[in-house]
């Protein structure tokens, strides 16, 4: 069976003044249609390279990466934004809402720059805000949404373009934790219906949402299975070897 997302031996590898610095150390990794992952890792564990790597925001230093079976570890700039805009959506930390577009606008903006026509970006925009609960605020502005509506709006314009991958960037980290969890719910909605859901966080109690768990620590994987086993919020302590917990709230 074809991987919906297939990373294999890849390496990112930066040089900073006489340091090399391996932001991915080899990692190999596979995402199939309708799973819930979390990449987590604390600051400085690759989680971010690779979340850039698997949106087709950068490539690897070497190793391949195939998105929906195509190879995109070699893509240019101009490649790699067609493949962006055609199978992934994005929900960022921060909702990247324009500020004087109404909430209709604002998911139909994705589509427009797509050259989706006038008809079918009206559609598309208003079934994606009846899947976050949120018909009826087609015309309001986002000044005039809680946090947790606005990041729901981000997740209506991610939805809008059908994206094959929902690549969610630390979804909650602009909200309280009551508004976060309900996000959360409504990620966790989507993947019920069959969308795939890549969750990148920091925090072990956003991560134990998904179904599955991918840790991360200086470029590795230290672990990849389900998001309910003791061991996915554990990680081994390199001096002594006994687990040390790391679950920050």
């Amino acid at each position: 069976m074809e991987h919906l997302i297939e990373l294999k031996d890849v390496y990112k590898i930066y040089q900073m003044g006489d340091e090399t610095v391996h932001a991915l150390d080899g990692i190999s990794l596979t995402v199939d249609k309708g799973e819930f992952v979390a990449i987590v890792g604390q600051s400085g564990s690759g989680k971010s390279t690779a979340m850039n790597i698997i949106g087709c925001l950068d490539v690897p230093t070497s190793g391949t990466y195939h998105l929906g079976g195509i190879d995109v570890s070699t893509m240019d700039d101009d490649q790699q934004a067609e493949i962006r805009n055609k199978m992934l959506g994005f929900i960022f930390q921060q909702y990247n809402l324009i500020p004087k577009l109404t909430v209709l606008e604002n998911v139909e903006l994705p589509l427009l720059y797509a050259g989706v026509s006038a008809e079918e970006r009206h559609e598309r925009a208003r079934k994606a805000l009846a899947r976050v609960d949120l018909t009826g605020k087609e015309k309001n502005l986002p000044s005039q949404l809680s946090g947790g509506q606005q990041q729901r709006v981000s997740i209506a314009r991610a939805l809008a373009g059908n994206p094959s991958v929902i690549l969610a960037d630390e979804p909650t980290g602009a909200l309280d934790s009551r508004t976060g969890r309900e996000v959360l719910k409504f990620l966790q909605k989507l993947n019920q219906e069959g969308d795939t859901v890549v969750l990148i966080t920091h925090d072990n109690s956003i991560a134990v949402k998904a179904k599955r768990i991918v840790r991360l620590q200086d470029g590795r994987i230290i672990y990849d299975g389900d998001a309910h086993d003791p061991q996915a919020v554990v990680q081994p302590d390199e001096d002594d070897g006994e687990d040390e917990e790391v679950k920050r709230g």
